[in-house]
């Protein structure tokens, strides 16, 4: 292994996964009373995360930062290791996660002045965070160097999307999330939203009155991206990305397969769990589509 990979939790990574790839996931806190916080997956599963968002729907849980700390914690093994790092956190109009390392970073390169670490700032978050922490594991262990890792990161980080619905805007609105949202709020709770994320900000292209036809509208928006780029689905990884339904999301996934069938070569797409990091801000119903494009596409 030329370098060590890390990862903030929002790339929502299977700590099964993640250990088989070599990533280090350095986890960000979740409180449902705003006085007690838990490490995502290692003191708050992601399932009994979402069970207690719908059991409890009038309560509207929140998230915390890894701190530096948590940071310098992960970064020193590796460091003293002479093991150059790359770390790769949500976008920082989301989180100041990647403060964090960053100052994590500066502190430890008064010690040991000779590190390498490279902080990277994702521009998104979620599933499609965590394609983007694999692409940059293939590249490691396609044996690219730290400095090429790097570079084509940056590059890469450009052509990233997600394409999502929620159940509704309510946990947007009460997480202060709605932002360029807020044109197609108008008090109506229940609608449909239809939300991309690009260049690390939340834009909305649309709403349904139905949770079947706004899932049709995100299956129909990725097929006008790849129309409007001029590039095939087969140079992208694509993954789908859920909150508490399971079989909704492979029903959801069947029928984005059936669909990129008609304009691909894609057999075959992964669906990961979104987890708490995000799943604070869109409640438990969040379905959707990470893509981004595969390194050696470029």
């Amino acid at each position: 292994m030329q370098y060590q990979i890390i990862s903030d939790s929002s790339c929502d990574l299977e700590p099964a996964l993640a250990k088989e790839r070599g990533i280090h996931v350095v986890p960000f806190y979740v409180s449902f009373d705003g006085e007690h916080y838990y490490k995502e997956i290692e003191q708050m599963p992601i399932r009994k995360f979402y069970e207690d968002m719908v059991a409890n729907p009038g309560v509207f849980p929140k998230s915390s930062l890894p701190s530096i700390e948590d940071y310098i914690e992960a970064f020193t093994p590796y460091v003293k290791e002479d093991m150059p790092v790359i770390c790769i956190c949500i976008t920082t109009k989301f989180s100041g996660s990647y403060n964090s390392a960053t100052n994590a970073k500066e502190i430890l390169l008064e010690d040991y002045p000779d590190a390498k670490i490279a902080v990277i700032d994702a521009q998104f978050n979620t599933v499609l965070q965590g394609i983007y922490v694999l692409e940059a594991a293939r590249m490691r262990d396609a044996g690219l160097s730290f400095e090429e890792t790097v570079e084509i990161l940056e590059q890469l980080k450009l052509t990233g999307r997600i394409f999502f619905t929620t159940a509704d805007i309510s946990y947007l609105k009460s997480g202060g999330r709605l932002g360029k949202l807020v044109s197609i709020a108008n008090n109506a709770l229940k609608i449909k939203p239809l939300i991309v994320l690009k260049e690390g900000e939340i834009f909305p292209f649309g709403v349904a009155r139905s949770r079947s036809k706004s899932l049709d509208k995100v299956i129909s928006q990725a097929r006008k991206h790849f129309e409007s780029i001029g590039e095939s689905p087969d140079d992208y990884q694509i993954v789908v990305g859920y909150g508490y339904d399971y079989e909704e999301a492979v029903s959801f996934r069947d029928k984005l397969l059936a669909d990129l069938k008609t304009y691909s070569n894609i057999q075959q797409i992964d669906i990961f769990q979104i987890g708490a990091t995000i799943g604070v801000h869109t409640g438990p119903h969040p379905l959707g589509l990470g893509l981004i494009k595969k390194y050696d596409r470029l």
